[in-house]
């Protein structure tokens, strides 16, 4: 895991943020179109967000948390996991 004094760029945590929304989606197995209609965006947005393209709020994360059956603390656990090589 980065140690706090070393920053993370905001591109690495959105595309960390996009491997992990995209394993969990698969993992689920819901398509982009599902996942974007079920937490209240569209599938452009999910596909954007798993591309590292755009970055999630802390709502965003709150409601992709609930449609991908895991809590909040666990998209961050998995992020951070993945920002620092230890991805599952």
């Amino acid at each position: 895991m980065a140690s706090p004094s070393a920053p993370v760029s905001g591109g690495a945590i959105d595309q960390a943020f996009g491997h992990v929304v995209r394993r969990l989606r698969n993992e689920v197995g819901l398509s982009q179109e599902s996942l974007g209609l079920a937490s209240g965006n569209g599938r452009t947005f999910v596909s954007q967000l798993e591309r590292g393209q755009r970055g999630a709020s802390l709502k965003t994360l709150f409601r992709l948390s609930v449609v991908l059956q895991v809590r909040p603390s666990e998209i961050v656990r998995r992020v951070e996991a993945d920002l620092s090589g230890d991805s599952d």
